[in-house]
């Protein structure tokens, strides 16, 4: 006998195969629908999902990705997101907000960052220390000078010489640099007799000072003064983009902002310009957006250098 499934004819079926054969085809409909929902889920989570910060009559609200915005203007001050939070100041003391605007860290901080390695460095009372995203001191306000949180360690100083605490707030590099900055990619920016060079973890010496100035290693360069002008050497202090710059910050997302005679644009990794001088300040980018200043106006730009949100004050 042939055991092989023969899909029915439904215009000649009796009412009982109809019905099994309907039953069949729902429960295929019902999968597809999952599968779609699915995919929709995906899509969306894969879609840029940034809040940022933008000042309207000198009040601060934030936009989202398509310039839309999304928490009205209503801040003195407004700074970046992270892990769903970001600083913002009532008044003269700063807290933090949520993505709908509701503030979820009271307002009591003299200074406040945004998170960073899952806590903030924040001021108060002349010191800094770090809280967690419940607002408690995870490390108590005891240092007069100190950095984000970054592959575990936080450049700090108690006064004079600076090293990095790991996070229970312990001095696992001990202070020893006359000068400290934050880690990226596993390197950190230290002054020693007044040239720059790079440490590791550990502490040890990587890049040997020589630099006039030196910046975060951000996708694998490090942002470097030199002679006057700012350049980007490689993991062994090579140059890779040589110095010509007036001004400059680091890599994110594959663009750097770079100044000449005194505007902003941005170049690649090659070193080649992508978006032609015409700021007169630029930062990062971040979900495919990058803050631009016409004077003391803020907007947002998109890689192709177009406008999402035009310069306001």
């Amino acid at each position: 006998m042939d055991s092989q499934y023969r899909e029915p004819d439904y215009t000649e079926a009796p009412d009982g195969d109809r019905s099994h054969w309907t039953t069949r085809h729902l429960l295929l409909a019902a999968c597809c629908l999952a599968l779609l929902i699915a995919v929709i889920a995906v899509v969306a989570w894969m879609q840029p999902a940034g809040r940022y910060p933008i000042a309207m009559n000198g009040r601060f609200g934030y936009i989202d990705h398509s310039g839309k915005v999304v928490v009205p203007v209503q801040f003195a001050d407004a700074g970046h997101f992270d892990a769903g939070l970001a600083p913002v100041k009532v008044g003269r003391v700063w807290g933090y907000t949520d993505k709908s605007g509701k503030l979820a860290i009271a307002p009591t901080f003299d200074v406040a960052d945004p998170f960073s390695g899952g806590m903030a460095l924040v001021g108060s009372g002349g010191r800094y220390g770090y809280i967690g995203r419940d607002g408690k001191f995870a490390i108590n306000p005891q240092f007069v000078g100190a950095g984000r949180f970054s592959d575990g360690r936080a450049p700090a100083t108690t006064g004079g010489r600076w090293g990095y605490i790991d996070s229970s707030g312990r001095f696992v590099i001990n202070p020893q640099f006359d000068e400290a900055g934050n880690f990226g990619d596993g390197f950190a920016p230290v002054r020693i007799g007044g040239r720059y060079g790079y440490i590791d973890k550990s502490g040890k010496t990587v890049i040997a000072p020589q630099f006039d100035e030196a910046g975060e290693f951000a996708e694998g360069l490090g942002l470097v003064k030199a002679g006057g002008r700012y350049g980007y050497v490689d993991r062994k202090g090579a140059f890779v983009i040589h110095p010509q710059f007036d001004r400059a910050a680091e890599f994110s997302e594959g663009l750097a902002p770079v100044a000449f005679g005194g505007r902003y644009g941005y170049i690649d990794k090659r070193g080649k310009l992508a978006i032609n001088p015409q700021f007169d300040q630029a930062g990062d980018f971040a979900h495919g957006l990058a803050p631009v200043w016409l004077g003391n106006r803020q907007g947002y730009i998109d890689k192709d250098g177009k406008y999402i949100w035009p310069p306001t004050a």
